[in-house]
């Protein structure tokens, strides 16, 4: 049985990187995730019943820039409505 190729994408920048699934009867391989993947951070999100949403993030920018989409934004407009005291 062939090692299994696996890949994880930045959600925000779209960096890729491959990674081999490590085998327990096997010497890990060169490219194991606990290598390739340090660094990156992985968000889970419930998205309903028996489902979760799950996203990679190649820096804490990134999931900082994504974490910020994710927030309504207060209309500068509005704001301005009221007088500085």
């Amino acid at each position: 049985m062939s090692p299994v190729k696996k890949d994880a994408t930045c959600y925000t920048c779209g960096k890729k990187v491959e990674f081999t699934r490590c085998s327990s009867r096997k010497d890990p391989p060169e490219d194991v995730p606990c290598r390739v993947l340090s660094g990156w951070l992985t968000v889970h999100r419930w998205a309903g019943v028996r489902s979760i949403d799950q996203y990679d993030f190649c820096s804490f920018t990134c999931l900082q820039r994504w974490v910020e989409a994710q927030a309504p934004k207060i209309p500068s407009t509005f704001l301005k409505a009221f007088p500085d005291e």
